[in-house]
């Protein structure tokens, strides 16, 4: 049987333009003060594992969300670049329903890069490019932690494309995946057949902080 990795997936904790949900991407927003409560409600949840290493997305929003969960375990956090949000390109920082409206362009364009990964936003990055630097970063880090335990905090994109990855689905899939601010997904990664644990958990936030509920 090949090694497994434990793979802690963590969406980094809430921001202001998150709750309109908004494309963030590239941009280096702070967390909200809210997503500092859940960034510790994290570190309190994740304190009991077994953690041999947390890396990070070098954005603000993960960094800020990574510093808890390492220092509750005695660890740094480690920049990882390869987990960075996906690049919206023209539409940062715009809501799905304004990129609609912003033009029949824009419209078509939307309509078309939530139906092929192959295709990015203007000036922005596909999810296949996501997909390509994500997993080589994470198939690296399973040989330096043959069956251990590690966190990585990111966004939503990179993460919705791992679980497709390890679940065997399309990309187009991530799309129909939602992963709330703070939670917690969990992956056994092995090279033969990855197992998807867990998806979104917010049991550490409460059931009234869901923003499905």
């Amino acid at each position: 049987m090949s090694a497994t990795t434990r793979l802690l997936l963590v969406r980094h904790g809430e921001t202001l333009a998150n709750r309109e949900f908004r494309y963030i991407g590239t941009r280096d927003d702070e967390l909200s003060e809210q997503g500092q409560l859940q960034a510790e409600a994290l570190a309190e949840a994740l304190s009991i594992l077994p953690v041999a290493a947390v890396y990070s997305s070098p954005r603000r929003r993960a960094c800020d969300t990574a510093a808890p969960i390492a220092e509750r375990h005695h660890l740094d956090v480690q920049l990882l670049p390869e987990l960075v949000e996906s690049s919206f390109g023209a539409w940062e920082g715009m809501s799905r329903a304004e990129v609609l409206a912003r033009s029949p362009e824009d419209e078509q364009l939307l309509r078309a890069w939530e139906a092929n990964p192959e295709i990015a936003p203007p000036g922005g990055e596909s999810f296949a490019a996501v997909r390509e630097r994500v997993v080589g970063a994470v198939e690296r880090l399973t040989q330096s932690h043959e069956d251990q335990t590690i966190v990585l905090v990111s966004h939503v994109g990179p993460i919705k494309v791992l679980l497709s990855v390890a679940l065997g689905a399309p990309l187009t899939s991530l799309f129909q995946i939602f992963l709330d601010p703070a939670t917690i997904s969990v992956v056994d990664w092995r090279q033969t057949r990855p197992t998807v644990r867990l998806v979104n958990s917010h049991a550490h936030l409460g059931w009234e902080r869901a923003r499905w509920m």
